[in-house]
Order: C-alpha cells, then structure tokens, then sequence
C-alpha cells in the first residue's frame, strides 16, 4: 500500500502562534538561563582555588577528543525539536507517528544490547566514524515522505544512538589510561566538563533548529539537513586526529549471564533498576507527547526544547550545589526528590490537558519541572549506580536495566496508537503519574535499604581524590 494512503488528509491544520505561548517559552527561557548562569557564577566564587591541570599533553588529548564528541552531540540535540513536528508535517496520524518512536526505541534496545561487543570488535575509532555515516543516512531519510524510508531512518537513529554513548566514552578512557598513561583519577573531570556542555549545547540547539525551522525556507526538515555537515566534521576529524584502539571482547552471553546473577543477588541493584526502568520510561512518554500538548497552542517548539534544556542544566546546577560542602545533601535524597517532582508534574498534566479545558500554560509549566527533576535525576542514579554495581559488570547489568525500561515505553507508546487523540493523552499521563507513584514506593525501598550504608554518600571534600580543575 502507497505510504500516502496512510497520512491524514493534507488539509490537516496545523498549530498557529498564539502570543500567550509565545511570550511564555521566551520569557521562560530567558529567566531560566539567567538562573544557570547566576548559579555558575555563584558556585564559581564560591569555590576554593583549585591546582589547574597544566600538562600540554593532556590538554591537547582532552581537546582532540572535545572536537569529535561535541560536534556528535550538537547533530544529535539539533534534530530533537522538530522530529514529531516533522512527522506531523508529513501528514502523518498520531498513531502512525507512535509506531515510528517504537521502532526507534526498539532499535535502540537491540543495537544498545550489543553495542559494547560491536564496538569492540570494529574498534572505537572505526565505530565513531560509522555512527557519522549512519546518522547522516537518518537525517537524509526524513527527507523522504514515504512511512517505510522514515521506519529505516528510525532502525538507522537507534543504531547511531547507541554508538554515540558507548564508542566515544570507550576510545576516549582506552586512550587516555593505556596510550597517554594519564592518572586514571583525572578521567571524572573530563566527563564532567563535558556533561555540563552537554547541557550547554542543547540549549544552543534548539535555538538554532528554531532560527533554521523558521528562516531557511525547508520547515521542521531544516534541522535535519542542517545536522550533517555537524555529522561529517566529526567524521572527519576523528580519521584526522584520532588513533585506533581494541578492548578484548567479553562473551556476550557472560555478560549477560554476570549482569543478572548481580541483579538478583544484590537487593540495592534490583531496586535501582526498578526505579530506573519506570522513570526514564515515563521521561520517554514525555519526550513524545510534550509537542501535540503545546504545538497546537503555537508554542515555538525550538525555543521550549531549549527552555527544557535550560531547566535540566538548572537542577544539574542545583545537584552540583546540594552536594556541595556547605549543604552536603546525599544523591539518595535528591532522587527522591526528582521523583516526587515528577509525580506532582504529572498530576498536574492530568488536569491541564483534559479536553475542551486544556491549559498549554500550565502543562509547559509541568514540562519544565519535569526536566528540572532530570537535572536531579540523572546524577544521582549515576553516582548511585557507580557505588552499587560492581564495575565489571556495569555493562550486563545496564543492558538489563535497559530492556523493562524500553519495553514500558513501547507499551505506553502503542496504547496512545489505539486511543482516541484527546483523551489518550490526559490517560496516559494518569497511567504515567501511577508509574511513577510505583517509582516512588521503589525509591521509599532503596532508601529503607541504605539508609545506613555510608559507601552511597558523598565524601567530604577533604577525601575526595585530586582530579584537576578544568
């Protein structure tokens, strides 16, 4: 059947620009990042003189390495503004649209099992290169109107997905431990100053997916084509710069086989999968529905997605404060606390997308707290993963974190498929608040299990390793 046959009618109408949505994303968005940067200076000053990092060598490794990663995470975060947008551009029903997030979950979840052995088995530099090709393939593929050339483009995006976040980590701790012979203790503050540009960077791409949307003249497709020569400089640059490297290949099956036996033999374990999977699978929903709720309002889709960004980057600032010297909360505190944000922000959506009464205020509202709760989150399950799972088997384990957690959102994805429009998306955020009230019992759990555990805090900063200041 013609691919045509399946999109709306072209008469469909899309969201117009009201001035009350307009005005909020900006005004959010400026008042966020003043916020950012307000507490980065703060937490500048407030910081004792630290012993820089002078050595040439490293500073140049560092920097070579900087080039190739942040071009690969600038490409990735410029096309996430406009992806829904641009299916719904296409003509294509909701349902259909949620089939094509499916198969990019699921691809994710297959290439995601096997990343790590394919990566070793090509190399790290061999893999990089090949995820700028593959996503550059994905990006030309949503030039393309036909639904089975967008399906291929999804597989394409999982598979570039899960080499981004796991070649680049593994060539850049490979070279810098066994070739460079740098101290293995300066390898935090390398990923830590790139996490916090992580942040930086996707703020600048929404952005600039909203300057190239709106001026360019191609529409939600501008992003995507504006994402390659990104994809091809990095290419080109790690065949420039960057040298080969192997790791000795681990069977996939005793990966697995040692990632469960860990799972079930270590309650702590099991619970942060557990809360890992209903979380991250709810923040997946969101990642889906967050454009139908707001787009139809004519909410500037590039600028909210930077509002998002500039809302998780503030909690990353205020997980960076809470932990610090002068407060000395714990992550355990502060992923209950994420939780609990995500529960309320949940609630709200309930109420503000009920049909015939929706309130897109409200719901970004709702939105940019979720993505504050992320900026919480996501250090503290980090640092609780790195103290609870033994390190050899981080990778068996994370592969089965990562299947309930993907297979959850491919459900809720597929029962918004066969839902009406509007009152699908008010219940599946009340199926999502009650996923996350199950989150909550789980995280009531982990803490009632290590609340005296003293290696889950975080250490005083007179115990801490020296790592250099960058």
């Amino acid at each position: 059947m013609e691919s045509v046959l399946l999109r709306a009618s072209p008469t469909a109408p899309e969201g117009r620009r009201g001035p009350t949505m307009l005005v909020t994303a900006y005004l959010a968005f400026v008042g966020l990042l003043a916020s950012c940067l307000g507490l980065e200076l703060s937490r500048c000053r407030a910081k004792p003189p630290g012993r820089a990092c002078s050595n040439p060598s490293f500073l140049r490794f560092q920097l070579d390495f900087y080039q190739v990663y942040f071009l690969a995470l600038a490409a990735d975060w410029l096309q996430a503004p406009y992806l829904y947008k641009l299916y719904q551009h296409y003509y294509f029903l909701e349902g259909q649209i949620a089939i094509l997030y499916v198969c990019g979950l699921a691809s994710t979840v297959l290439f995601g099992l096997v990343a790590s052995s394919l990566v070793d088995w090509l190399g790290r530099k061999n893999s990089c290169v090949l995820f700028s090709l593959t996503y550059s393939l994905c990006c030309l593929t949503k030039l393309s109107q036909d639904y089975f050339v967008l399906l291929v483009g999804r597989a394409l995006g999982g598979l570039s997905t899960a080499l981004l976040f796991s070649a680049f980590e593994a060539w850049y701790i490979h070279e810098h431990v066994e070739r460079h012979d740098f101290p293995a203790e300066w390898i935090p503050a390398t990923f830590a100053r790139a996490a916090f540009w992580n942040h930086v960077l996707a703020v600048v791409a929404g952005v600039t997916a909203e300057a190239v949307a709106s001026w360019i003249g191609l529409g939600p497709v501008a992003p995507f084509v504006a994402a390659i020569p990104l994809l091809a400089l990095a290419g080109a640059l790690a065949l420039r710069n960057w040298g080969e490297n192997y790791d000795r290949q681990r069977a996939f099956s005793r990966t697995c086989a040692g990632g469960l036996r860990c799972l079930l033999s270590d309650r702590r374990v099991l619970l942060l999968g557990t809360i890992q999977a209903l979380f991250e699978s709810v923040i997946f929903i969101f990642v889906f529905l967050w454009t139908p709720v707001l787009d139809p309002h004519g909410a500037p889709l590039g600028i909210v997605f930077s509002s998002f960004m500039a809302a998780s980057l503030l909690g990353s600032s205020l997980y960076r404060i809470a932990t610090s010297k002068r407060y000395h909360l714990q992550p355990m505190h502060l992923l209950s606390l994420a939780v609990l944000i995500v529960v309320f922000s949940l609630f709200m959506l309930t109420f503000s997308t009920s049909p015939g009464q929706e309130s897109p205020v409200e719901s970004f509202i709702a939105f940019l707290l979720i993505e504050l709760a992320c900026g919480l989150y996501f250090p503290s399950m980090s640092f609780l993963r790195r103290k609870v799972i033994p390190e050899t088997e981080q990778a068996g384990v994370l592969n089965w974190f990562r299947v309930p957690l993907h297979l959850l959102a491919c459900l809720g994805l597929l029962v918004l498929h066969d839902s009406d429009r509007k009152t699908g998306t008010r219940n599946m955020f009340s199926i999502c608040s009650a996923v996350m009230v199950m989150a909550l019992l789980a995280v009531v759990g982990l803490f009632t299990v290590v609340r005296h555990d003293a290696e889950l805090r975080v250490p005083s900063p007179t115990e801490e390793p020296y790592a250099p200041e960058l």
